[in-house]
């Protein structure tokens, strides 16, 4: 073969993977944006952008970025180092299978994972459905009025539990009785959340330690961690003569063959919906539900969706009530909450519409038979089995036994639970198979055969339940796969995700979510691990743990890492506990004054409140900076009782402040701690690090900065690093009580420990050149927007130079006094366009936040560039007299394909409604409902799905 003449061969340049994967623009592009910016180079911008001051001094490093490939072999071979053995633990968390066609469709599928919290609702009414179906699965199954659309986990649910409890009961009481019977994480954390505020935890056996005029609330485990089903019914009872509250901690699955907490008289009810095909995954993420009754519902904390209607009176869906709420009440809110389980409540609700309540009746009764086969057999073979009457769990006496059978049961692939010094748990579950039955036999010394032992019942009669559940329709549709697939996909077809369009939310990092990054979280060998396995069986999880924190530590400057806060607001949480133990070892458990500006994350206040600290409200300036004269003041005013400030940096408005040196100063001169929230370490990592500027802790969200998907509001992690001094007071492991550290945060040791393949993916294919490249360009893309945009909005803060970091602040509000046009006009018209709203009225009211990412190619900033000044020249139409000030585009956005049929009365044309610039023609997302009606949805509170007659009527 000869070269062609014309063919000339150059230096081979290998394609950058890493980069072109997770960084939108092109190389050639960046150079016209910097062009338009006014700067000759990336670096020149950060110099200009970034203070030196703060700059870390030697790159990150860590080897080379990995290929894709390269990636998941790396992956692969770390996940057979983990043995996903039959784990029959229990203890709240059960093998479940989950239906392919809801593992493929949804938790597979980026059109479920990478949508945002549905905020805007009508952009959102796929997942408010979903949500309204998992809202209306846990109100039958627990016989209550009111459920919310998803907690953390089944722990932090209790105690969010007993913080309600207190909030709404009658008693003056300080004590919290919890049942001996709880799971061990759960009697954990509420232990956790109790001590700081200054109440105690009673722990007793209810039938006669429990003294129902001295408590507040109780709460019951309903079955028992080792088995027992109980009637609460009577100190149920007791407990409302006294004005207490009665909250049961319920299974789900069992509610399906047992009396629901409603009927025994509960207030509040909470539980895990995990075994709703939902995977173990060493701990999680899971959906934990919270539902009450309806004279309780607006103390409930987290998120509630409710029905309500849109302009034409078509039903639509929103969030309802105390959505958020901690963002507007600050230190009076009652709970931090600000992120659900989104995506896992939908794939519960998925399960239930999948199985409907025949298929949910079948799976429960043949948990229960198996669990009575196994129990007979081992009575065969001479051991006492309790309880008598059970639903999953048996507890068995073995002696001195124990570690010789639990050895033989690992033997035979089978985890068993040790109780005590001679005692063993057997939990079954949806997985366990005849095999499975008689590997535990075998363990104990037996050689049976499942059919050797008739199918029976040992459900206590009384508790028998009578009651209908999942009545409503969607759980009776026709669930061949064909119709289940149509289904998932109608209801994902009406949201926008990123699968579709830019989401330019400020503070909230809506990146890539790499799909070679999400394929290891369906490996069985991260996907079936109980979190509480022996450590020898999770080898590959401690080996990714411990790589993962070890370039945390690399890219925070902090000296340690706990992975267990499994929400942003949960790390908040853990860092001040953290803070405040470092003081009460040091005997300086009198302080307790947190400072913290008004431009912080409406959750900082909310978790300061929650470890007993008192806040103090500390001033900006008027370029948004904090106010360093205010600042000395609080700092020297409080100096005797001076614990922590927390700040947010950048800035939450958008900005690296030059003097946040000196705030960490001023903080440790007066004896106190620094916590920096990690919100915006999209702007940090590679070019600042906090644990060099003066920070002592910092939460990370890895659903923001490090590519773990949001999943339309959850799950999240939020791991907090610290340095050495305060390495001995993180939070220790909830189901070891003599573990080090202090106290637990979340269920599991690792919190949503089946998630960090994602971040540690992210990583390894990135890089620290890779890591530090995506941050320059998060902030080139910022910059080129606000550049674009100037003259026809301004950006409210900037630095010295007019430089933004990661986000920048739109002002809308001049467009209310000259045309009447709202911030939510502005919102609901970029809808029209194809857009996700970025941040609306946070941190300033009547404007706009917006953080593109790295991840955006400059095609689609200039798709939203073009939205939003065609935006203002549809309000400078309204200013001049061109269109209506109260019948126009803004005020009836957005508009849906009901706007292209019938009448049409409007002064401005179908064209200019339905295709303003930046929406795609052919390829158009269609709003499935026009504008939500608020007022409606809070006069007229449904939250449970509504029979289909009321749709009718609202719509008429």
């Amino acid at each position: 073969m000869t070269t062609p003449a014309d063919f000339t061969f150059t230096d081979y340049q290998p394609y950058d993977f890493a980069n072109r994967r997770h960084i939108g623009p092109s190389p050639s592009e960046m150079t016209a944006m910097l062009k338009v910016i006014g700067y000759p180079s990336l670096d020149a911008l950060i110099d200009d952008t970034v203070p030196a001051s703060i700059r870390q001094k030697t790159p990150l490093a860590w080897g080379a970025a990995l290929t894709e490939r390269e990636a998941l072999d790396t992956l692969r071979e770390t996940a057979n180092m983990n043995k996903p053995l039959v784990s029959l633990i229990g203890q709240g968390y059960y093998g479940t299978i989950t239906p392919p066609v809801v593992q493929r469709n949804i938790l597979e599928n980026p059109a479920w994972y990478t949508a945002y919290t549905p905020y805007q609702p009508e952009i959102s009414q796929g997942r408010l459905e979903a949500l309204l179906n998992y809202q209306t699965m846990v109100c039958d199954l627990t016989g209550l009025d009111v459920a919310n659309s998803s907690l953390l986990d089944e722990a932090t649910a209790a105690a969010e539990a007993m913080a309600m409890a207190e909030r709404v009961s009658k008693s003056k009481q300080k004590i919290f009785f919890v049942d001996e019977n709880c799971h061990p994480q759960t009697i954990a954390l509420l232990k956790t959340r109790a001590e700081p505020l200054g109440w105690t935890i009673l722990v007793g056996n209810p039938f006669t330690d429990m003294q129902s005029a001295d408590v507040f609330g109780a709460i019951f485990q309903y079955p028992g961690t080792y088995g027992h089903v109980s009637d609460f019914s009577g100190l149920i009872s007791r407990l409302h003569q006294t004005g207490a509250i009665a909250v049961i901690a319920a299974d789900p699955m069992a509610l399906a063959l047992l009396k629901s907490p409603g009927e025994m008289g509960a207030d509040i009810a909470i539980g895990s919906t995990q075994r709703f095909g939902v995977p173990v995954g060493y701990g999680g993420p899971h959906a934990a539900y919270m539902a009450v009754k309806d004279a309780h519902k607006r103390s409930m904390p987290g998120r509630l969706v409710g029905v309500s209607v849109d302009s034409r009176g078509n039903r639509a869906y929103r969030l309802s009530l105390q959505t958020r709420e901690q963002h507007i009440r600050r230190e009076k809110a009652t709970s931090n909450i600000c992120t659900a389980q989104v995506l896992l409540a939908v794939m519960a609700s998925m399960y239930a519409v999948f199985h409907g309540p025949e298929g949910i009746k079948a799976i429960a009764q043949s948990i229960h038979q198996k669990t009575v086969r196994l129990a007979k057999g081992l009575e065969a073979l001479g051991y006492a089995v309790e309880p008598e009457t059970f639903f999953d769990t048996v507890t068995v006496e073995v002696g001195k036994l124990q570690s010789v059978i639990m050895k033989a049961a690992v033997a035979e692939g089978v985890n068993l639970r040790k109780i005590g010094e001679t005692r063993i748990g057997i939990s079954l579950d949806e997985r366990s198979r005849p095999i499975t039955l008689e590997s535990v036999w075998r363990a104990f010394g037996g050689d049976f055969k499942v059919a050797q032992f008739e199918p029976d019942y040992r459900l206590p009669s009384a508790l028998l339940r009578r009651s209908a559940y999942l009545t409503h329709p969607i759980f009776h549709m026709n669930r061949a796969e064909s119709e289940m697939t149509r289904y998932i996909r109608r209801l994902s077809d009406r949201d926008l995700a990123l699968d579709r369009a830019m989401i330019p939310l400020g503070s909230c990092t809506m990146k890539l979510n790499a799909t070679a990054e999400m394929l290891p979280i369906t490996w069985p060998e991260f996907a079936e691990i109980h979190p509480f396995v022996p450590a020898d069986q999770a080898l590959g999880y401690k080996a990714m743990i411990d790589d993962l924190s070890e370039k945390l530590c690399a890219v925070t400057g902090y000296d340690a890492i706990s992975m267990q806060p499994n929400s942003g607001a949960q790390g908040e949480y853990a860092g001040l506990l953290t803070i405040r133990a470092y003081h009460l070892a040091n005997n300086e458990g009198h302080r307790d004054i947190c400072l913290i500006p008004t431009s912080a994350h409406g959750t900082n206040p909310a978790s300061a409140q929650m470890v007993g600290m008192k806040v103090v409200v500390v001033k900006v300036s008027a370029n948004g900076d904090i106010d360093m004269e205010d600042f000395r003041a609080k700092a020297q005013q409080y100096a005797d009782t001076l614990a922590c400030c927390m700040i947010t940096y950048p800035s939450t408005h958008g900005v690296f402040e030059e003097s946040v040196r000196e705030v960490c100063e001023i903080v440790h001169k007066h004896g106190g701690q620094v916590y920096l929230d990690g919100a915006n370490m999209n702007a940090m990592v590679g070019l600042s690090r906090p644990g060099d500027i003066g920070s002592d802790v910092s939460h990370l969200n890895l659903h923001k900065t490090f590519c773990i998907p949001h999943g339309g509001g959850g799950p999240g992690m939020g791991p907090i690093g610290v340095k050495a001094h305060l390495a001995p007071y993180l939070p220790r492991d909830p189901s070891n009580p003599d573990s080090a550290g202090t106290g637990a945060v979340s269920a599991a040791p690792f919190g949503s420990a089946s998630i960090l393949p994602i971040s540690w993916s992210y990583c390894l294919m990135m890089g620290g050149e890779g890591l530090t490249q995506a941050t320059k360009v998060a902030i080139l893309n910022a910059n080129y927007i606000a550049a674009r945009l100037k003259g026809a909005y301004d950006v409210l803060y900037k630095s010295e130079k007019g430089r933004v970091a990661h986000e920048c602040i739109i002002d809308t509000r001049p467009l209310a006094e000259s045309a009447g046009v709202t911030v939510d006009d502005v919102a609901k018209r970029l809808i029209d366009c194809g857009f996700h709203a970025p941040t609306m009225s946070w941190p300033v009211a009547g404007t706009l936040m917006v953080e593109p990412t790295e991840s955006e190619t400059k095609a689609e900033i200039d798709r939203f560039c073009d939205a939003m000044l065609a935006i203002r020249e549809e309000a400078r139409a309204v200013e001049e007299g061109r269109l209506d000030r109260t019948n126009n585009p803004l005020k009836n956005a957005p508009h849906t394909v009901e706007d292209l049929v019938g009448d049409w009365d409007r002064p401005y044309s179908r064209e200019q409604a339905c295709f303003p610039p930046g929406a795609f023609r052919v390829d158009k997302y269609w709003s499935p409902v026009n504008r939500v009606d608020n007022v409606y949805g809070d006069r007229n509170l449904v939250c449970t799905c509504p029979p289909l007659e009321d749709y009718a009527e609202a719509a008429e």
